[in-house]
């Protein structure tokens, strides 16, 4: 083995004042086996065995990190993932290597102090002007009545007065309704499902026998599990993450036995009263103008033995779940299909039901091959976010170029959040990106050729395979420059996957293909439904309530129209 320094980051024990202010000790391989041929004497062989293997483990880490050109920011970053990757997480520091100030307490460029140094007298209204101007960043401040849609309301009139009547304070006026009522939201804990004994009265004659029992209150139904339970189970399961067990502990807590095998019959019932409407949103899917797809690992446990044999005699041991998300007109559907095809196979699998006559759709997706493949025809756009990713990675090891490199991602991500807040058509954004992105690019793909001519970056270096992987990619990543419509990236393709990811992570597994299925069908419905900001909760309970005109006519029910259906059903005589 050839020999290598070990770095030790941890300070070694003190032994004298002239060494308490080590550290790091660097030691080679080589004196590391010198001192375990001395450790002979005091280990048995079984314990000098040990500390060798020890020794040579840490050896080849060291020399992998080495090749990888690993940090130990980066290393944090591959255990415990990636934190946000924005430019001033991505370079705490400014061109000078010094921590960038706030900009309030920068000085001016003539020299002057700006308005907040406390050195400087200012108007405190001039200041409380300005913060005022200063928009609130989302998520932040208390959350207004308004926003408590799903809360029940109940009106209050005033205990002693009413309109009209005099001014109880001037004794003059007339008092007059407002337009907006005082507010106040109580927020009260109840269980997810609740239950409730009703306690028929029986009365028995005495002399024939004959028992006379009292009738359910109107709307209670037969059914011991109403339609609200099957939905509140799916949204919790498979759109929260919530398994059946730890479901079936907390009722328990609260005092309603809900076994788990209860609640997989309950979601199950209603997954196959809503199967036409997966169908139905698998087939709108397919009309989309732009389809993301992309897919997480999954399990399913009757699938893991044996493996199927895939068409090329091998067998095929990996599950994924593949998510698919196709956007038409601004309008969003979420479908999810798990089992061993891969993200392009499912994707073929949807556009196999596209109406011949539509023109070829945008894909978006990352750059690896599982998403393309299939027997489908699409025009293909590859993730920006991806492509930028593999330079965030190296940031620490080659600063300068990829502050250039991030620098150009950032402009272009501003200019199409101009389009989103311009409200720009497909065509007037492409317009845009045209004038401010395009010119960003080109110089960026001459500045990759200078850098491999002039032979300042090496090919196989982590910056060099991070440019090939972009410039290999070149078209399909500038999509957005030739086509309307076009994306700069997969990132709401990767939300959705979360669904999935959540139900793994909390889950695990599914037990069979059945059961997945409804994973699938639920995942598909509910995700639609927020990307719709549609109470799916709601949606739920009303397409249970329906199902014979859902068969009946399953497109008037989607997330999007089936308000207006449902009125107008509740019109007809």
């Amino acid at each position: 083995m050839s020999k290598r320094k070990i770095k030790r980051t941890c300070k070694p024990p003190k032994k004298s004042t002239a060494q308490s202010g080590a550290g790091r000790l660097d030691v080679s391989l080589d004196d590391l086996k010198k001192i375990i041929e001395k450790a002979k004497t005091v280990l048995s062989d079984d314990e000098v065995e040990k500390l060798g293997g020890v020794v040579d483990t840490l050896a080849v880490v060291t020399h992998e990190l080495e090749l990888k050109g690993a940090s130990v920011r980066r290393l944090r970053r591959l255990i415990f993932g990636p934190g946000s990757e924005k430019m001033t997480n991505v370079f705490p520091d400014d061109d000078d290597g010094k921590p960038q100030d706030d900009a309030e307490s920068k000085d001016d460029s003539d020299g002057k102090e700006t308005a907040t140094s406390p050195d400087k007298n200012t108007d405190s209204n001039e200041t409380k002007s300005a913060d005022e101007k200063k928009p609130k960043r989302k998520g932040h401040g208390r959350t207004g009545a308004k926003d408590y849609t799903g809360a029940e309301k109940e009106k209050v009139d005033h205990a002693s007065l009413k309109a009209k009547d005099n001014c109880p304070e001037c004794l003059k006026g007339k008092l007059y309704i407002q337009k907006d009522p005082a507010t106040l939201v109580r927020v009260t804990g109840m269980a997810p499902l609740k239950a409730k004994v009703y306690e028929l009265e029986r009365l028995r004659c005495n002399l024939c026998g004959e028992v006379f029992t009292a009738k359910a209150p109107e709307g209670v139904g037969e059914e011991k599990y109403d339609h609200s339970a099957g939905a509140m189970i799916a949204l919790l399961k498979y759109g929260c993450g919530m398994p059946f067990n730890r479901l079936e502990r907390l009722e328990r807590d609260l005092g309603i036995p809900l076994p788990s095998s209860t609640q997989w019959e309950v979601a199950y019932r209603l997954a196959l009263s809503l199967a036409p409407i997966y169908t139905e949103l698998i087939r709108q899917a397919a009309q989309g103008e732009v389809l993301h797809n992309d897919d997480t690992t999954a399990r399913i446990l009757k699938l893991e033995s044996p493996p199927r044999v895939g068409k090329n005699g091998k067998e095929r041991t990996g599950l994924y779940t593949s998510g698919i998300l196709s956007t038409k007109d601004k309008r969003e559907i979420a479908v999810f299909f798990t089992g061993r095809k891969h993200a392009g196979e499912n994707l073929a699998d949807v556009l196999s039901q596209r109406n011949a006559d539509l023109c070829i759709p945008i894909q978006m997706c990352d750059g690896i091959s599982a998403n393309t493949v299939g027997d489908f025809e699409t025009i293909l756009s590859n993730c920006n976010s991806h492509a930028r990713r593999k330079f965030v990675e190296i940031a620490d090891l080659f600063v300068k170029e990829t502050k250039h490199i991030l620098g150009v991602f950032k402009q272009v991500y501003k200019n199409d959040a101009e389009t989103k807040k311009q409200n720009m058509s497909a065509e007037e954004r492409m317009e845009y990106h045209i004038e401010n992105s395009k010119p960003l690019l080109d110089d960026l793909d001459k500045w990759f050729e200078k850098q491999f001519e002039d032979k300042t970056i090496e090919p196989n270096s982590s910056l060099g395979i991070a440019i090939n992987y972009m410039t290999d990619r070149w078209d399909e990543l500038t999509l957005f420059l030739r086509a309307p419509g076009a994306p700069l990236d997969n990132n709401c393709c990767e939300r959705a996957i979360k669904k999935a990811i959540l139900h793994r992570k909390n889950s695990l597994f599914f037990k069979t293909e059945n059961g997945a299925y409804v994973g699938d069908l639920f995942m598909s419905i509910i995700h639609t439904c927020e990307l719709q900001d549609q109470n799916p909760f709601e949606y739920l309970v009303t397409l249970a309530k329906h199902v014979d005109q859902i068969a009946e006519s399953t497109a008037d029910w989607m997330p999007w129209n089936y308000q207006p259906t449902l009125a107008a059903q509740t019109r007809q005589p």
